[in-house]
């Protein structure tokens, strides 16, 4: 596969151009009806309305070039079918595949690569068989109880796709079944969520490919300190998702083990071992293969050549016409729905730490933006918080809003003749609008510029099909951005250094160090603590 820097694609040089003088959204009547019928597509039960971005015919004309250019189709082919992509050429890296597309390429007789989606089956039918000993009472706690909880312990990626799913799918959650996670090494989290627990019907998923995770094996203990404590025996409530031959691939400390594989990033894995165990607990298998279902026919979508009908890479283009072109440093995004809260802090790792790289795929430094600052809230509470900043501010910030026409629940009351669901599409539309066209006003603190772009995604209700479409939507957006800008995104380099100053200072904490090291070379982050006069020990 080839990989050509961004800055030498003759489409950049062109689109440079098209950007000293961009589409003008408050120009009159620039919003038409017309602009709104041609500019939307739908896919995945989602329509996606792009009218309030700073586009036009001919930025999409060239967006188009770009992709071909640059192979991007092409690329996330190949990555689905299992080449080797998470590498720097000439340099020491992963050197792996990236196949998380896999885990739910299962509904095909001949997937993209045959190997890995074999391996996901059998997880998903060893997954089956559990869940069936919970349910027919072959698995229960000491007093012949079900299991009601399931608490899953990780971090990072073993953390953040799971509960955003959890939460955004709760309402489809089965009865008397729930989930929680302890994710933070800070002690707190973990008391927190254990307080209220009745451990003795509560199980317990340990999450970490490597099995040597030390946030995760913290609070692993501190989890089996709290069952000794209440007389039980941890191996009986205690199961595992981790790497075949990892640390924790143990029987005897585990109820049960379930694998994740190399091949699959942190952050991309929440359609593997790493969510389905909890969200099948908690939602139950069949909801589980929705989610996967609606995740593979977004895999397949992204696999269209057109642009204007494949939704991942057209919304990919769009945020590098904002971002390398317009000059937009961050993007925000706004789900108007309460269920998503947790969707934008994942959103956050799964793009910044695949495209928060300034070093290409050949071992260079970039000479061009990467990634973006990706952050959000749900509406309409932020609209009550930062978007004083979004409209009136002097940094304009691309807006990406996520709605639903119909609530998960359906118990809403009309007030004042409208429902709370209508009221809460009307803002969202509301807020678009106004972004787009700003108002005019004598007086200078009621004046809005206008001109700022957003798009809005609309479902007629959140899912698990749907859920799991949005989830793979933006995991292929990424990786589209990623190979454009030449860039690996699926290592995270930039992850590690922390951890191993981390290392050194715990060591000077617990007294592990010797006076004579106290001025050791090896350790001047911390000698610099020390010569500053600054403790960091109890």
């Amino acid at each position: 596969m080839e990989f050509r820097d961004f800055s030498d694609l003759s489409a950049v040089d062109q689109l440079q151009q098209l950007a000293a003088s961009p589409c003008d959204l408050t120009a009159p009547n620039l919003l038409s009806p017309e602009r709104f019928a041609g500019y939307r597509m739908s896919c995945c039960d989602f329509d996606f309305l792009y009218a309030s971005q700073r586009i036009d015919d001919n930025v999409l004309a060239v967006l188009q070039e770009l992709a071909d250019e640059a192979q991007l189709v092409e690329k996330i082919c190949s990555m689905k079918r299992g080449e080797v992509i998470n590498r720097i050429e000439g340099f020491a890296s992963e050197e792996r595949q990236v196949l998380h597309t896999a885990c739910r390429d299962i509904f095909r007789n001949q997937p993209d690569n045959q190997e890995a989606t074999a391996q996901a089956k059998q997880q998903l039918e060893l997954l089956q068989s559990f869940l069936q000993e919970l349910e027919n009472g072959r698995i229960v706690n000491h007093k012949g109880e079900p299991f009601t909880t399931m608490v899953q312990v990780g971090i990072g990626g073993s953390d953040l796709g799971p509960r955003a799913i959890f939460h955004a799918l709760s309402a489809y959650a089965r009865p008397n079944k729930t989930a929680r996670f302890i994710a933070n090494v800070d002690p707190d989290d973990a008391a927190a969520v254990l307080a209220d627990l009745d451990l003795s019907r509560t199980l317990v998923n340990v999450v970490s490919k490597s099995g040597t995770t030390l946030e995760t094996l913290t609070n692993e203990l501190l989890v089996r300190e709290a069952y000794a404590k209440d007389g039980l025996d941890p191996a009986r409530h205690i199961i595992a998702v981790t790497g075949e031959s990892s640390p924790m691939d143990d029987p005897e400390r585990y109820l049960a083990s379930f694998y994740m594989y190399d091949y699959i990033g942190g952050r991309y894995s929440a359609t593997s071992m790493v969510g389905a165990v909890t969200l099948a607990f908690v939602l139950g298998i069949d909801q589980v293969f929705d989610i996967l279902a609606g995740a593979h026919a977004m895999d397949m979508a992204a696999e269209e050549t057109n642009i204007r009908k494949n939704m991942p890479l057209l919304m990919a283009l769009i945020g590098i016409w904002n971002h390398n072109f317009l000059g937009l440093p961050t993007v925000a995004v706004l789900p108007y729905s309460q269920a998503l809260s947790r969707f934008p802090a994942h959103l956050q790792q799964c793009d910044m730490e695949s495209n928060g790289k300034s070093v290409t795929r050949q071992g260079g430094i970039v000479r061009w933006q990467t990634g973006p600052v990706v952050w959000g809230e749900p509406g309409t509470n932020g609209q009550h918080a930062f978007y004083q900043l979004l409209h009136q501010g002097t940094e304009v910030v691309p807006a990406e809003f996520i709605g639903f026409r119909n609530s998960q629940y359906r118990r809403d009351l009309k007030i004042k003749g409208s429902t709370s669901q209508q009221k809460l599409v009307a803002n969202m539309l509301a807020q678009s609008l106004a972004l787009a066209l700003g108002s005019s006003s004598d007086n200078p603190n009621k004046y809005f510029p206008g001109n700022r772009p957003s798009s809005i995604l609309l479902a007629d209700q959140l899912t698990p099909y749907n859920m799991g479409s949005l989830l793979a939507l933006y995991e292929n957006r990424i990786a589209f951005q990623g190979f454009a800008w030449n860039i690996n995104s699926f290592d995270q380099e930039g992850v590690q250094l922390g951890k191993v100053l981390a290392t050194r200072l715990l060591a000077e904490i617990i007294g592990e160090r010797g006076e004579q090291d106290v001025l050791d070379d090896d350790s001047p982050e911390i000698n610099l603590l020390l010569q500053a006069g600054i403790s960091v020990k109890k």
